[in-house]
């Protein structure tokens, strides 16, 4: 999947960021899984802003939370994988995705606040 114009997705440690997600009825969420990382990639709209904040992005890259908004997404295989790269935590059922701003607000609100403005 090509991101750019209309979708992009945002990389992170994210299990209490999907339920917060939940909780706010932002759904349904697009999440793929990579077990061996142990992260997920959230499929956003792509409405992500260049953060212009140093303390943001090095917030943002001490908690590993990577923001894609050029390039190649790599999806899960339609069929099982036995080598577990990618898998649907969540899978994309239509053509709904959240905003990829609330998407890092939420994240940002699970990290620590000394490195929050």
């Amino acid at each position: 999947m090509q991101a750019g114009r209309l979708i992009g997705a945002v990389m992170m440690l994210a299990q209490r960021v999907k339920t917060s997600l939940d909780v706010r009825g932002v759904a349904p969420l697009s999440i793929i899984g990579h077990p061996r990382a142990d992260m997920w990639t959230f499929l956003v709209r792509a409405d992500l802003r260049p953060i212009d904040d140093p303390a943001v992005v090095a917030q943002l890259w001490q908690a590993r939370v990577v923001v894609i908004r050029d390039g190649d997404i790599a999806l899960p295989s339609p069929v099982p994988d036995s080598s577990m790269i990618r898998t649907w935590i969540s899978p994309a059922t239509g053509t709904f995705r959240p905003s990829g701003e609330v998407v890092i607000e939420c994240a940002r609100a699970f990290l620590p606040r000394t490195a929050r403005r």
